[in-house]
């Protein structure tokens, strides 16, 4: 079965740099099939050969070994990224301003509490499983939320991907 490999930052504020080339390749080496790649900011789509999470493992340490510097991978099927995507809680006034974060664990009760003082301002955001959404009043460049530290107070990590590149990626998943 097909999934997507979200690659935590990488492609983005001039660190990180990986090659959508490369990483498709190294997929292929790895025995996965079906790879695709989404835009440069490390978006994999592909069948894995056998667990999807021991093959992210696997991706994460050869990105290392090869790149020089270790990324989170979040996995999610195209059951789960759709179930993820149809629960967002907030309004779409524009795609791009409301955002899917699927994190690597479901969060522990004390984190709520601590999240909860985190700032938003005119933003939103809500947990849902394993899965944070967020809603920027302004959009994402002018937010008033800081989800590295909401991330922080949640003590999980998450790699944020606006709506129109969700939808794009579950298109790709079919």
């Amino acid at each position: 079965m097909r999934h997507a490999f979200f690659f935590r930052a990488v492609n983005v504020g001039g660190t990180a740099k990986l090659p959508m080339a490369e990483l498709r390749a190294l997929a292929v080496e790895l025995g996965a099939t079906e790879v695709q790649t989404y835009i440069a900011s490390g978006n994999l789509i592909a069948t894995p050969p056998g667990d999807p999470l021991a093959f992210a493992e696997q991706l994460e340490a050869d990105v290392e070994s090869r790149f020089g510097f270790r990324r989170e991978v979040i996995v999610r099927g195209a059951a789960a990224l759709r179930a993820a995507r149809d629960a967002h809680p907030f309004s779409i006034v524009d795609p791009r301003f409301s955002y899917l974060i699927p994190l690597s664990a479901v969060p522990e009760s004390a984190a709520h509490e601590k999240a909860a003082e985190v700032p938003a301002g005119a933003d939103e955001w809500a947990l849902i499983g394993d899965d944070l959404h967020v809603r920027y009043e302004h959009g994402a460049g002018s937010a008033e939320l800081d989800v590295a530290r909401l991330l922080r107070a949640l003590d999980v990590v998450g790699t944020a991907r606006n709506l129109r590149t969700v939808d794009a990626v579950l298109a790709l998943l079919g």
